[in-house]
């Protein structure tokens, strides 16, 4: 798969127009975190983007129909926004999860573990984000 070539942003902010397939997750998970990295983020920065996306990025592929969504990685005050634009209205649901299935942890896990989740509706669809610390408190992730 080639990735798409980055919408022109400013310097600190990644752009991409995708149609999301589950067996390239892993390829924007690398993206992600790369741009994460680029802005100064730790390593649990990086790592919880890189849960962050792959959540946002599986959920599109189990519930939505038209697949083609926009990937957004700006930077912030000490803080890197991760959102993901998908054209169902279909607002996500965090729930506290049954340990006892396979699914249903993704979007509780991330709500632990960002700084901040949340979602957007807007005409034809909707915006899900969350945001990270670039640098973790006392370098933990460092």
């Amino acid at each position: 798969m080639a990735i798409p070539a980055r919408v022109a942003e400013e310097r600190h902010s990644f752009a991409w127009e995708i149609t999301v397939e589950a067996r390239e997750i892993e390829v924007w998970r690398r993206e992600v975190a790369a741009a994460v990295r680029a802005m100064g983020g730790d390593r649990a920065a990086v790592e919880t983007a890189r849960l962050g996306i792959s959540e946002l990025l599986s959920n599109v592929c189990r519930h939505v129909a038209d697949r083609r969504c926009r990937l957004e990685v700006r930077q912030g005050r000490g803080t890197a926004l991760v959102r993901l634009y998908d054209r169902s209205c279909r607002a996500p649901a965090v729930q506290v999860p049954d340990w006892d299935t396979e699914r249903g942890r993704g979007l509780w896990l991330l709500r632990e573990t960002a700084d901040a989740l949340g979602y957007t509706c807007v005409p034809g669809g909707k915006w899900v984000w969350f945001t990270v610390l670039l640098d973790s408190p006392a370098g933990e992730g460092g």
